[in-house]
């Protein structure tokens, strides 16, 4: 098992922010952690990475208990996280940005440089390593991320809502390189709203609400789950992810 999170809790003051929580990711999936907003998903993912110390429970990474390791050596083992809001070294190009991601595996600064280009290449931003990242638009932020953290060499990567603020046809790139991150031996666990890319492309889905996992399963399971329509989807939304999923069926 790449990932084992067992029944682990987050209290800040008097808010239990996660509830005794489990969930599980197989090497070479791609699993969805989803649920309303304030549920306790990006609490969760800061306390898997080691942004955040637990209150209790405890976090297996490929066998290894990591509970209560700092960020920068879970990184160093393989797993590695991106965040919700953007937040690239604006005075720096593209390019000089993968490559402090770069460093993490490659020490020689000519093998990172080109490492930070291969990476590029991989999301779609080779034509713009040049350019300052505070001229990126948010899509390009968004890949700016995706890089940098592909950049490091992970084994499991966690995409904190990497398609929020895009357009239908950014969205649909966005899940293109997912699956070729995955396809390249990489381990996805994400947090996402947009659900018509959580169908398509989740292996297995969890479901947060007031910081307990309510359900899990394969995706057609989840989204027919009584318990997931009255705390998330609602019964429109459950419909909408029905008709977008037989016109995915029809095309």
């Amino acid at each position: 098992m790449m990932l084992q999170v067992s029944n682990l809790s987050k209290v800040f003051g008097g808010l239990r922010a996660v509830d005794d929580a489990s969930l599980q990711v197989e090497q070479g999936r791609i699993v969805a952690l989803i649920g309303p907003n304030g549920a306790g998903k990006t609490t969760l993912f800061a306390c898997i990475a080691g942004f955040h110390a637990v209150s209790g429970g405890r976090v297996q990474f490929m066998g290894q208990d990591i509970t209560g390791w700092p960020v920068h050596r879970i990184a160093r083992a393989g797993m590695v996280r991106t965040f919700q809001i953007t937040q690239p070294f604006a005075k720096l190009t593209v390019h000089e940005n993968i490559a402090v991601g770069a460093y993490q595996q490659f020490h020689d600064r000519h093998e990172a440089w080109e490492h930070a280009r291969a990476v590029a290449r991989r999301v779609g931003m080779e034509g713009q390593l040049a350019q300052p990242a505070s001229g990126l638009t948010v899509a390009g932020r968004k890949r700016l991320e995706l890089a940098r953290a592909l950049a490091t060499g992970p084994k499991l990567l966690l995409l904190d809502e990497v398609m929020a603020g895009l357009n239908p046809t950014e969205i649909l790139e966005i899940i293109g390189i997912i699956r070729m991150i995955r396809d390249s031996g990489v381990t996805v666990l994400l947090i996402e709203h947009v659900m018509h890319a959580v169908m398509s492309l989740s292996d297995h889905i969890y479901v947060l609400s007031y910081g307990k996992i309510i359900a899990q399963g394969a995706p057609q399971e989840v989204v027919n789950n009584p318990a997931v329509i009255e705390a998330y989807l609602g019964r429109g939304g459950a419909d909408q992810v029905a008709d977008a999923q037989a016109e995915a069926s029809h095309a």
